[in-house]
Order: structure tokens, then C-alpha cells, then sequence
């Protein structure tokens, strides 16, 4: 593959206009096509087999209002000493505030807060239109399922609010599944915040403009084409619309970390000499190789999300693997030509003159090997192993502790800012009526003929302890299915609410419908998550299985060695864990959550785990890779382990430390935002990294590589015989390097303030 690459770099750098002008002309193609025929991205939760969808299909199959989306809309009167039962103004407005919604585009029917006052104060409180205090009334909008439901009718709805009569009397917010299936997140600065700090440490750590706007370039030129295509992958599957942003935060961390692999291999060739084509295809050779091999280890990770059987999380996990694929594509085609267009100016003209002061004989601090500062600290680690390797698992196992508490289930609207109407309106509700009431459990019941055990099982699911009320139930005279929405005692997000739900099933339908053929059935929001939270639950101890073999064996063929894949995957393992722990502790136990603006605790989404760990341990290989691969390279040449992983340590350190802060940056950016799950992918990610960068490579691996000596790189014969050979540093089978002229002067392998040692990661 290296010659392919090789062959493939010379031609982006030797042709850098044609290359860029395909590029150009495939992100026109791409944006422009998905501007006039792609489809809005789908939210969809179907999971086929949970108990909450087979509620939702009865309800469809019988066409009932209730499988649709549903919305409701809060109001109260502004003047605080005022309620709905003594004032007539403040029903006036409720009445003239429902007239206008039934009549919007989408709307099946409304509840009717004003006409339940009409009859009296009494029944409203009784239908659960109005709150017992008077203060609250709520009016549910009901709309068709999600398929048949457009932007435009939410939109619709929206302006319904902030046109209201400005002398009303009546404060009005809403909210519900409407809400959560089309109200994007208030527009945050997350991208524009993890684009100028890689600027920035991009900049520091190449010193030219140029070296730093070109991973830049490539990354958003990259973006630009994978996110666009997004709403053009809705033809082949449904996308779910958290990918763009969750593949903007994805797509800018890798991208910029494989062109800053890529940029300083060839920074490198071209300090021996070599000419700008050749730099280039040397470059994409073997960093090139090496982000293939780590991008493709993402992608096949991401993949493997297909184990949890969860259709949205498998058809967003395929969306995402396609934007980290555009990535690993602009890398080694779109970079190279930028690379070729550069020529000598990537080092800037501080480098170039100090190259010149190189060619006359005087003196620059410059050197070709490891900075002291790290190969001290790889030997210092090596001199104390055994306490830098007991420390650094002590810390990870306590930080993977609280993992044991860890609650999977959807942050309700009371996790918002604020700022936003979801949020006012679950606080009127929860204060007015209880935390259960918004989002009621919708119970299916499917008679089969048996209508006698309705009232029977309304009132068992009425005295069940977590139930706070039930409204009466709506019997579909033609097939018998029966509708009942019941509130819980606490909020959508409590634990309790889920026990109260698993009761439901387990003990008070199978006690009433025991020798009926009628069935019964949950459903609703708060049902959905918490029956994908056990679903996850169920299958990710084998998707991290496979993850897991699939890395060791990959490894394996690498590294020639049975303890040093055993050793990544389960120091992967810790620093994963160790993520995991952290967001147990901000978002359930809130430490630390004002810090990021999290409103209040809430658990964690249940597809986040496994999306992180795909995306983490596939990162996390790409560092393994870049530090392994110089170890085993001086292992080769001198047979002496110690040396070699000192030398590793040194090699490596300064990149890796430059590729994690950018990924770091990123994604702590996109915890400034304001939906909770966006900021539970930003700290998870920005943890693990945190962790795999600085605990795990730079103190565990070279500690416990120290302790098992030799017996890191032990390879069964009969092994050795059997798996391929991967040369993962790509330059074995390249023809002899073509060098510049003697005219012209060689440059310096990196820059830095005179009397400083820099770092050449080429052996």
C-alpha cells in the first residue's frame, strides 16, 4: 500500500491544481445537490422488539391519534395573585389562545382547558387540564406520526407563541415531542472556539502560517463536503439530525490530528534535502499509511455500533464513519496538493533563514534527535516503574469507579437553559401539576375482544405506588384498543419512574390480565429511553468485546508481539473507563456542572457510551500506533527494550501531546453548548483523549513496557509463520529518494528559539 500512497502523494504535489480542482468541484456538487433535493435528517427512536414500540405500532396499525407527536402548550396568568377559576379575562385568553392553534397545519386536536372551565373548576382539575392551584392550565396538541409531520407545522406552532395578542394576560411556553424532534439547539460558537485553539496550537508547534492554515483548509474544505452529504445519505437510511453536529466535532478533531501527522513527516524529508514532490510522497507513504490504518480502525470501530441493534445509533454510527473516511481521503489526496502548492514556504521564513545560516557554517541549535526534556522523562519513568505504573492504574480504576452508578436514561426538557421555552414550560407543569406530567406513560392496552379488564386495570395502575394520576382511558370502538395516559410520581429522568414502569409490566398487567387474551403495553418518551437504556446495557458488553479482539488482533499483525496488544487494549479499556467515570460524576452527581453551563443532573444518554467507545478506542489506536511503531523501530536496530521505549517516549511525545490538545480543544469546545447530550460527547471525548494522552501513553505504557521487558515483542513461531506482514512505517520497498540540488540549502527539522533541542520524529 505504501508504493500506492507514494505513487498517490508525488501525483497531489506535482498536480496540485487538478487535484484541488476535483475537490472543488466535488464540495460544489455536494453542497449544491443537497441544498435543492436532500431531506431534513430524522430523529426517529425505533427500536423494533421493546415493549414502548409495540405500544406506538398497535396504536398505528389502528390509525389512533395517539401514535402521533405530540406537544403541549403551558399557560398562566402573568399577574401572580390571579388564577383560571375566578378570573374571566384569563380564561377569555385561554379559550382565544387554543382557537388559534387547532386551526394550525398539522394539528389533529387539542385539549380544551377553557371549555373543561366552562363546566367548572372541578372537572378541569379532574380532566388534568388545569392545575389543582388554578394557576396552571395545559392544553396538549396532538399531530400526525413523525413521518407525516413537516418542519414547517413546528414552525407554525412556534410563531402561534411569539405572535400572541401583547395584551394578553397569559404568559405561554411550550414544549414536548414536537420540541424535541425539530428545535435545534441555540446557535453556540463551539465550531468557531475549537477552530482558533487548533489554530493555535497549530501555530505553536510549526511556527509558519502556512503549516498552520493548511490542516485548517483541508479540514473545513472536508466538512464541508461529509456534512453535506448528510441529507443525501437520507436516501439510502434515515440519518439522524445529532450526526452533523456530533461529525462536526468528530470531522475537526481527526482531520486536523491526520494533517498534523502528515505536515511533520514532511517537514521532515524536506530537512534531509529530499525536493517538495518527494517530501510529499514520502510523507503520505508512511504518515500516510499510518492515517489510513488509524482512520480505518475508527471507521471499522464506529461500525461495529451495528452489535448494539439499535437502527438510529446504527444508521448514525454509519454517518459518522463516512465523515472520518472524507477525513482520511482530503488527508492523502487534498493535503498533498496543498503541501505541493506550499513548497518550501510551509517552514516560514524564520525556518528558511536559519536553513541558510545552516548552508554557510554558522552555528543554529538545531538537532536531529529527541528533545532531552522528554527523553529524561522517559527514563525517569523507566528508572521508577513499578510506582509510576501502580499510581497511574490506582488513578484510573478511581476515576472508573463511579462507573458503577451509572444511569442511562434521556435528559427531560428541565435539563435546558433557562433561556429556552421547553425549559420554562416543564417548570410550569412540574410545579403545577407534578413532575410526572411531562411526559406521561401512554399504556396500550389491546382488549382482544376482553373490554371488561379496562376499568380493572386502570385501577390497578391507579393505586400503583409511582402513578400520581391517570386520566380516563379511550376505547377505540371498532378493534377494542384502549388508550390511558398515566403520570408518574416523579420526573421523566428519575429512576424511580423506570421502576415504576418495569412494575407496570412485570406485576400489575400479568395480576389483572391473568386468562384474558387482552395485552397491555407502555409507551411514550420516557418508556422509549428507558427501554434503549437497557437494550445498550444488554449489548454492549459484547460490541466492547468485539472492539476489543478486533484492535488486539490488528495489533497483533503489526506489531509482531502477543503482550503489547494485550497491554493497548486494556490500558484503552482504563482510559475509556476513566471517561465514563468523569461524566457519571458531572452529569448525575453535578460536580463541576455550573463550570460548563448543565442546568441540573441528569443520566446519561444511552447511546453515548457506546458511540464514545467506538470513537475513543479508535482514536486511541492512531496514538498507539504513532508511539509503538518508534519503539519496535529501535527495538529492531539495538535488541535493547529500555532504550527503545525511552526513544519511543522522546520521538513521540511532542506530536502527540500537539494532536491531543487540538482534539481536547474541540471537543471541550462543543461542551460550551446548550443541548446536554452534545456536552456529554464533548467532556466524555475530551476526557478519554485528555487521559490516553498524557496518563496512559506517556506514564503507563513506558512503565509497564519497562516491567515486562523482553517479553513484550515474544511471537510464537508458528504465529509469526501464519499472520501477513504489515510494514506500518511504509518506507521499505520506496525507491532511493530524490534530493534537492547541493545549491540549495537544507533545512532545520523544526523550529524553536535558539539553544533549544527539536524533535525529529524520523529515525
Amino acid at each position: 500500500m505504501s508504493r500506492v500512497l507514494y505513487r498517490l502523494g508525488r501525483f497531489a504535489a506535482r498536480r496540485p491544481f487538478v487535484v484541488l480542482a476535483v475537490w472543488l468541484f466535488v464540495a460544489i456538487a455536494v453542497v449544491g445537490a443537497a441544498g435543492s433535493f436532500g431531506r431534513e435528517l430524522d430523529d426517529s427512536v425505533a427500536v423494533p422488539g421493546l415493549d414502548s414500540q409495540k405500544a406506538l405500532d398497535l396504536l398505528a396499525s389502528v390509525q389512533a391519534e395517539n401514535a402521533g407527536l405530540t406537544a403541549y402548550v403551558v399557560a398562566t396568568p402573568l399577574d401572580e395573585g390571579v388564577t383560571f377559576f375566578e378570573s374571566s379575562t384569563a380564561r377569555a385568553d385561554l379559550a382565544e389562545l387554543r382557537s388559534g392553534i387547532v386551526g394550525l397545519s398539522g394539528v389533529l386536536g387539542t385539549t380544551d382547558p377553557a371549555g373543561d372551565l366552562a363546566e367548572g373548576g372541578t372537572v378541569a382539575v379532574t380532566r388534568g387540564s388545569v392545575s389543582p392551584d388554578g394557576r396552571v392550565a395545559l392544553l396538549r396538541v396532538q399531530y400526525p406520526v413523525r413521518e407525516q409531520v413537516a418542519r414547517t407545522d413546528f414552525e407554525q406552532l412556534q410563531a402561534a407563541r411569539e405572535q400572541a395578542d401583547p395584551n394578553s394576560s397569559l404568559q405561554v411556553e411550550m414544549g414536548g415531542e414536537l420540541f424535541f424532534e425539530f428545535a435545534q439547539p441555540e446557535t453556540n460558537t463551539a465550531e468557531l472556539i475549537g477552530l482558533i485553539a487548533a489554530v493555535l496550537i497549530l501555530f505553536f508547534a510549526f511556527g509558519s502560517l502556512i503549516a498552520m492554515g493548511l490542516p485548517i483548509g483541508m479540514a473545513i474544505l472536508g466538512l464541508a463536503v461529509s456534512i453535506s452529504s448528510m441529507s443525501l445519505l437520507t436516501y439510502l437510511f434515515d440519518v439522524p439530525s445529532w450526526t452533523s453536529e456530533i461529525g462536526v466535532m468528530i470531522g475537526l478533531g481527526v482531520g486536523i490530528d491526520y494533517a498534523l501527522f502528515l505536515v511533520t513527516r514532511h517537514r521532515e524529508f524536506l530537512a534531509q534535502g529530499m525536493t517538495v514532490e518527494e517530501a510529499v510522497g514520502r510523507a503520505v507513504a508512511t504518515a500516510g499509511q499510518a492515517v489510513v490504518f488509524a482512520g480505518g480502525t475508527v471507521v471499522i470501530a464506529i461500525l461495529g455500533l451495528a452489535v448494539a441493534g439499535i437502527p438510529f445509533v446504527t444508521n448514525g454510527g454509519i454517518a459518522v464513519a463516512m465523515i472520518v473516511l472524507t477525513m482520511v481521503i482530503a488527508s492523502i489526496t487534498m493535503l498533498p496538493a496543498f503541501l505541493g502548492l506550499a513548497g518550501h514556504r510551509i517552514n516560514g521564513r524564520r525556518l528558511r533563514r536559519r536553513a541558510a545560516a545552516v548552508s554557510t557554517g554558522r552555528p543554529a541549535a538545531v538537532a536531529s534527535g529527541p528533545t532531552s526534556g522528554w527523553q529524561r522523562w522517559g527514563a525517569h519513568v523507566s528508572g521508577h516503574a513499578i510506582a509510576y505504573a501502580s499510581g497511574a492504574t490506582l488513578l484510573l480504576l478511581a476515576l472508573t469507579a463511579p462507573v458503577l452508578a451509572l444511569h442511562l436514561g434521556f435528559p427531560d426538557e428541565g435539563t435546558l437553559p433557562g433561556s429556552r421555552t421547553e425549559r420554562r414550560a416543564y417548570d410550569l407543569v412540574a410545579g403545577g401539576f407534578g413532575p410526572g406530567a411531562n411526559s406521561p406513560l401512554l399504556i396500550v392496552v389491546d382488549t382482544a375482544g376482553d373490554v371488561n379488564v379496562i376499568d380493572p386495570l386502570v385501577a390497578a395502575v391507579a393505586a400503583d405506588r409511582g402513578i400520581a394520576g391517570v386520566a380516563p382511558p379511550v376505547v377505540d370502538a371498532e378493534t377494542g384498543v384502549a388508550t390511558v395516559l398515566a403520570s408518574a410520581a416523579t420526573s421523566p429522568q428519575d429512576e424511580a419512574t423506570l421502576a415504576t414502569i418495569e412494575r407496570l409490566r412485570s406485576d400489575v398487567f400479568p395480576t389483572v390480565l391473568v386468562g384474558s387474551p387482552a395485552s397491555a403495553h407502555v409507551g411514550g418518551a420516557t418508556a422509549t429511553w428507558g427501554d434503549l437504556g437497557e437494550r445498550v446495557k444488554d449489548r454492549l458488553p459484547l460490541f466492547i468485546a468485539a472492539v476489543v479482539v478486533l484492535s488486539f488482533l490488528l495489533l497483533m499483525v503489526v506489531f509482531r508481539s502477543i503482550l503489547v496488544p494485550l497491554k493497548a487494549a486494556l490500558l484503552n479499556l482504563l482510559s475509556i473507563g476513566a471517561a465514563y467515570g468523569v461524566m457519571v460524576m458531572v452529569f448525575q452527581w453535578g460536580w463541576g456542572k455550573d463550570l460548563i453551563g448543565l442546568e441540573a443532573t441528569a443520566p446519561i444518554i444511552p447511546f453515548i457510551p457506546m458511540f464514545m467507545f467506538a470513537i475513543v478506542f479508535g482514536l486511541s489506536m492512531d496514538y498507539e500506533v504513532f508511539l509503538l511503531s518508534r519503539v519496535r523501530e529501535e527495538y529492531l536496530v539495538t535488541g535493547d527494550n529500555d532504550r527503545s521505549v525511552i526513544h519511543g517516549i522522546a520521538s513521540t511525545a511532542r506530536v502527540i501531546t500537539s494532536a491531543a490538545l487540538i482534539m481536547i480543544s474541540v471537543f471541550l469546545a462543543f461542551a460550551l453548548g446548550d443541548d446536554p447530550s452534545i456536552k456529554m460527547f464533548g467532556i466524555g471525548l475530551a476526557v478519554a483523549v485528555l487521559v490516553d494522552a498524557t496518563v496512559v501513553r506517556m506514564v503507563l505504557v513506558p512503565a509497564s513496557m519497562k516491567l515486562m521487558g523482553d517479553a513484550n515483542w515474544w511471537f510464537p513461531g508458528w504465529l509469526d509463520r501464519l499472520v501477513p506482514a504489515i510494514d506500518i512505517d511504509g518506507e521499505r520497498g520506496l525507491p532511493q529518494p530524490e534530493m534537492e540540488s547541493v545549491a540549495r540549502p537544507r533545512e532545520p527539522v523544526a523550529a524553536g528559539p535558539p539553544g533549544r533541542v527539536t524533535v525529529s520524529l524520523h529515525r
